[in-house]
Formats: structure tokens, sequence, C-alpha cells
């Protein structure tokens, strides 16, 4: 691997430097007719961590769709189910091109969780797969066995996502345990079943509000308890943590903090959402993600995770400096720190996974948006002035 020095770069929008790369990770100092690359004085982050998304739903390169869906979260649901073949949705190619977008705006690594169900199997978890495999080398991709639909109405899931996580899927995926399965005990059961017979952490999607979304994270908190999975589990969206009763949430806090449960946000703006300079202050873990983009869900978004932590500042009512800093950290170090990223940052021995940005400071940066100047995954570049060194199909 070619040798690099980035010449007059500021590391977190500090004092301007020269940096090194031998062998993919960063270094005291690079060898003699090592590339030099001047950075102009921009700044220098790790990689964007995109935490949360869904891969195989984004509509990115088809037709306009227009979306008439009901209101409720299970119309979205049932309707996506039964239009991803009306629509020629190609799990393999709808990956692959969010992916490289995500690429293109500095994401060195994704979480996305990939649908498995008994109307379309396993295709979605085979195709974002081979993008896997395809994209290896220029950005990391981890895939949650996600079962959208439902397990418990739905017999033959249960199966299905084992089925999943022996092929290669890294993560057991769950979905609110009363909204959508009607089931908690059964629903738990079986999401930590397959965590313990795999050796897997979980992820699960709890949208639910309030008292059901409290009830329900208590289950899980216990559950995590129970299986001894402290640090394995991680809840996204987590709506009821924005609900009004800040009593309620303290309570909250102290189990999530004592089983160390980690939260991903979207920054949702349809919805109470966690407050992240509490979960701050309290130690909570706390990545994020774009969610579904440009999907059956809604027409919205772009796969940018600088623009993500705008939108987080935005609905956390981030105003100051130091606040947008905290979403962009959730953008970053916070989401890596979910998904154990082995070697993130830019210390010396750190891989070299980075991304140059413009702006004075690290809020600028956020606030501005400039295309990436330069994308680095491990030493590598993998994009250069906001377009990714390999194409879209």
């Amino acid at each position: 691997m070619t040798s690099k020095t980035l010449k007059n770069v500021r590391p977190m929008a500090g004092p301007a430097t020269d940096l090194h790369i031998v062998e993919g990770r960063f270094a005291a100092a690079a060898p003699e007719g090592a590339e030099v690359i001047d950075c102009g004085g921009r700044i220098l982050i790790p990689g964007l961590v995109e935490a949360h998304t869904h891969l195989d739903k984004s509509l990115i390169g088809l037709p306009w769709y227009c979306n008439e869906v009901g209101p409720r979260l299970i119309d979205k649901i049932d309707n996506e189910r039964a239009v991803k073949v009306s629509l020629g949705l190609h799990p393999q190619v709808q990956s692959e091109r969010h992916a490289i977008e995500l690429i293109a705006t500095g994401t060195t690594q994704i979480r996305s969780h990939v649908d498995v169900d008994t109307h379309h199997g396993l295709a979605g978890i085979e195709g974002v797969m081979e993008t896997r495999e395809k994209l290896a080398g220029l950005v990391d991709i981890e895939i949650v066995a996600f079962p959208q639909s439902s397990m418990m109405p739905r017999p033959g899931t249960v199966e299905l996502m084992d089925e999943a996580l022996a092929l290669g899927a890294d993560v057991v995926g769950g979905i609110d345990p009363c909204g959508i399965e009607r089931d908690p005990k059964g629903h738990l059961d079986a999401v930590f079943a397959l965590a313990e017979k795999h050796g897997k952490p979980i992820d699960i999607h709890l949208h639910e509000p309030g008292a059901l979304g409290t009830f329900s994270m208590e289950e899980i908190i216990a559950r995590t308890k129970a299986h001894g999975m402290q640090g394995k589990v991680t809840i996204s969206h987590a709506f009821c943590l924005g609900q009004p009763d800040r009593a309620v949430v303290a309570a909250l806090y102290d189990a999530l903090v004592e089983n160390r449960i980690h939260i991903i946000t979207t920054g949702s703006t349809s919805a109470d959402v966690p407050r992240i300079l509490e979960l701050k202050q309290r130690g909570i873990l706390t990545g994020g993600g774009c969610d579904g983009i440009r999907d059956t869900w809604g027409p919205y978004g772009r796969a940018d995770m600088l623009e993500r932590a705008m939108l987080i500042g935005m609905k956390n009512n981030l105003r100051r400096d130091d606040g947008v800093e905290l979403a962009l950290e959730v953008c970053t170090s916070g989401g890596a720190a979910i998904m154990e990223t082995e070697g993130y940052g830019l210390d010396i021995g750190c891989r070299a996974d980075c991304v140059l940005v413009e702006g004075e400071t690290l809020a600028e940066a956020v606030v501005i948006r400039a295309p990436r100047k330069l994308v680095l995954k491990g030493g590598k570049i993998t994009a250069q002035d906001g377009t990714a060194v390999v194409t879209a199909p």
C-alpha cells in the first residue's frame, strides 16, 4: 500500500500539521518517497459512521415513486413489502447505489438493517452481502437481520432470521415488541435466543412512545441483564426517551447506564427523540443514522452523515458550537464505539479512515456541508470533491 503524507491539515479543527499514513494506518513518519497530499489547511475528521440505515430499500436511481401510503407505521410496512416487486427494487443494486452515495460524502462504515420476512425470504440479506463484498476496501458494511414485518404474527420468520445469521448477518434485529409484534415476551424471547445461539449483538427498533415505549424498554433492559448481554444491546430510535415525563426518563437512563445499553438516533422530525446532550452527560453511547432515505416511506433524505449531524443538532435545539460538535460526535465516534470499531480515530496507530472537510471550525463544517474534498479508507482514496472513485450501477 502506498504511504502518504497529509500536509497542512487540521485534525479536528486544531492547529495545522502533517499526518503520515503507512500500511493503512496513521504513523509517526512516512518513508522517503511517500505521496504528499496538500490539504490546504482543511479540517480532517475520522470517517463518518452511518449507524442506522436501510440499504436494501432506497429508491435511488429509480423513477419517482408517488407516495400515497396511510399514516400508520404498519401502513408503511405493509405497503413496502407489497410494492418491492412492482417497483423492480433489487436489493443488491439499490444497496450499492446507496452505499456509493455514502462513500462520496465521507462515510467509511455502515450498519444497515436489512429486511427478513416470509414474503421475500433472504433476498435482501443476500443482496446486501453481495454489495458488502463488492465494496470491500471502500466501506465496511455491518448487516442487521431485521424482521421489519414482525416475527410472532408471521410464522416462519424466526427460522429465516436464524438462517440469515448463519449466512453472515452480523447483528440480531428486532422491532416494537408491543406495537408491531403484539407479543413482547415472545418477540424478546426469540431475539435474545438468536443472539445467544449465534453470539451476535442486538439492535432493536423501538418506535413506541410514552408509557408503551417505557414498558418495552424496561423489558429489553431486563432481558439484557438476565442474559448477561451488557454492552451488546442497542436500542434504535428510542422515542420514549423524548417523552415529557422526565422523571420516568431519568429512571430509564439509570437502567441503561447500569446495563451499558446503547442508543442510536436519527433525529426524526415526526417524533420526540432522545436528548443527546443528556445521553452524553450520562455516559450512554449514542450513534446516529439517516434511517431510510428516498424510499417508499418518504421522499426525503440524502446519504450524508454531515447533513444528519445538522438535523440531529437542530432537532435537539443545539445552537452553540459545542452542541453542534456533539451532534458530529454522534455521527462519528459514537457510532464507531457502538459498532466496536477497532482503531477508530486520528491518533498514531489508528486506521486511516478519514474525511477532509471545509470550514474554519467543526461546527461550520457541519453547517455548510461542502462537498468532501477527500475521503480515505485505510489510507486508500475512496472519494474526491464529492464523487466516489467507483460508479454506481
